[in-house]
């Protein structure tokens, strides 16, 4: 291979999957060149991952696969055996997947699977000294820690980090990282992109990079590509298609990326929920209480959680959330952020400390009563696996109606659940439809009407929109503020994405290792802040994506 070859050579890749009415690649042609960094954006279904993984030959059986030209290191691979090809894994190209929840063996120690990467291609070096190495590199606090961890062990962030270690094992010289960074919190996100940009100025490296964060895109791509319904449809150096993109799509990508506002969301014109009334399917539906005098609706005070190996995740923690605002808890992976949200709604019991709503103990001894119970509620992270594949939207819905004993009646139970979808800008069409026949954004918009249906006063969103590519994510995150509007909600917001919290908190909480480290409104936590960690936090967040020049 000569310098002048790329790494990687696509040329009108096409990819049909059996039984689907419509190609998911259709005419792709694309090249990474040695330390060049491209990245490809768009939305989910866009076929960013599909043409990724067809470069690798990852594809499942049911895909056809068609190209004039797929060459890695200068070779033509198209017509290669998957047992000649998995030659070239490692050592030529490495690839980081998506989901690290699923990507690991959750029977293995991280650091075997780190090992098992580099003795694949029998290294003569291959020891645990050199996985820890990796590890390390990988931005991994504690390498040797994490080298005996099974995953179940690992917060996500941690487990993408193994990931980015396992494909960067064998020093490759081209790395193809599909969404790698989604899952992380911004000090980590940088650690990760800034090895990467060493590598390329040091070794050569070159990086494909789907992503659906423009920000991360503006600030490291040589070159972007942007995918719309299989197709390419814009493409040149970072700053031209982000200032002066030339395709509407593009436009409308950029618009809806929270790096491209400043300022909290205001409620939609008229509003895109229904009203008030319309959601009252039961006494408390729908009702805002009055602001108690003495303080917030929901208290945390002194709240403290250990696990076992005396891990305390959450060291005495307190804040405040007033009625009908917005209040976000941000820090890194391991924050202790999540163990607050399981702490609020329930699903765990504190060792210490309380949880008080509008006056009332939500924590005390035993289970917590059903009224309590139905007055916060949860929506997860991730749209993907917390809908029950074996209902429709309409069981999904009505499920906390019937765990709660609400509205007996069938027929007003249909109602509810149909106003609900309503409320959620969703087509009644959908009602029928299982979650695998939707898209991400549309399982997070169900997941949202779940979590409505008893009439809850607090929302509990953890990384509720992380998983979603920029335009559903900029829908979810107005439909959350509309809602809030029209019927008061509060919301505890967990994110590691400081540009979603500019967008809808009132107030933030900033946590490391457990602890409270600042806490306050955004304007003055985000432009003063006092602790030097909050300051860590802002620097790494990407560059505010260019606006389009009229």
């Amino acid at each position: 291979m000569t310098n002048t070859e790329p790494l990687l050579r696509i040329r009108d890749l096409s990819v049909h999957y059996r039984g689907a009415p419509a190609a998911a690649v259709a005419g792709v042609s694309l090249e990474v060149a040695a330390g060049e960094f491209v990245s490809v954006v768009g939305e989910s279904g866009s076929g960013k991952s599909t043409t990724v993984h067809a470069a690798l030959r990852l594809l499942p059986p049911t895909a056809q696969v068609r190209s004039a030209a797929l060459e890695l290191g200068g070779q033509e691979v198209s017509r290669w055996s998957d047992r000649r090809l998995a030659r070239v894994r490692g050592p030529v190209v490495g690839f980081v997947p998506q989901d690290p929840g699923t990507s690991l063996n959750p029977v293995k120690p991280a650091g075997r699977q780190v090992l098992e990467a580099l003795r694949l291609h029998r290294r003569a070096d291959a020891g645990r000294e050199l996985a820890i190495e990796k590890l390390a590199a990988a931005g991994l606090a504690d390498p040797a820690r994490v080298y005996r961890q099974y995953p179940h062990e690992l917060s996500g962030g941690m487990k993408q980090r193994v990931l980015i270690a396992i494909a960067l094992a064998n020093d490759p010289a081209l790395l193809v990282a599909d969404e790698p960074t989604s899952a992380l919190d911004v000090t980590v996100q940088k650690q990760i992109l800034d090895r990467l940009s060493a590598l390329r100025e040091t070794l050569g490296l070159g990086v494909l990079f789907v992503t659906h964060d423009l920000g991360v895109a503006a600030e490291r791509s040589d070159r972007l590509l942007v995918m719309q319904h299989g197709r390419i449809v814009e493409q040149g150096s970072a700053a031209q298609v982000l200032t002066a993109p030339r395709h509407e799509y593009t436009a409308r990508l950029v618009a809806a990326a929270p790096a491209a506002h400043t300022g909290r969301l205001q409620p939609s014109p008229g509003g895109t929920a229904q009203p008030a009334a319309d959601l009252a399917g039961h006494p408390s539906a729908g009702r805002v209480a009055a602001e108690p005098a003495t303080g917030p609706l929901l208290r945390l005070i002194a709240l403290s959680k250990s696990f076992s190996g005396g891990v305390r995740a959450v060291d005495e923690v307190s804040l405040g959330v007033w009625a009908g605002t917005t209040h976000a808890i941000v820090g890194e992976s391991g924050a202790g952020k999540s163990t607050v949200a399981r702490l609020v709604v329930g699903l765990a019991r504190p060792d210490s400390g309380g949880v008080w709503l509008d006056g009332a103990r939500a924590d005390g001894p035993g289970r917590r009563p059903r009224p309590l119970r139905r007055q916060i509620q949860l929506v997860y992270q991730n749209p993907y696996t917390s809908l029950d594949p074996r209902f429709d939207v309409a069981g999904i819905i009505a499920e906390p109606l019937r765990a709660f004993g609400l509205l007996p009646d069938r027929v007003a139970r249909q109602r509810r659940v149909a106003a609900l979808l309503d409320a959620v800008a969703l087509d009644r069409a959908h009602l029928r439809r299982r979650p695998a026949e939707l898209s991400g954004g549309q399982r997070q918009r169900v997941a949202i009407a779940r979590a409505l249906a008893a009439g809850p006063r607090v929302l509990v969103l953890d990384e509720a929109v992380s998983a979603l590519d920029v335009s559903v994510q900029a829908q979810i995150l107005q439909l959350l503020v509309d809602l809030q509007a029209e019927h008061g909600l509060t919301y505890l917001f967990i994110t590691h994405d400081l540009g979603v919290v500019r967008l809808i908190a009132d107030d933030v909480t900033v946590m490391r290792g457990g602890r409270v480290v600042e806490s306050g409104s955004v304007a003055t936590v985000f432009e003063s802040p006092a602790d030097e960690y909050t300051r860590t936090l802002l620097a790494a967040v990407p560059a505010p994506v260019p606006v389009p020049q009229p």
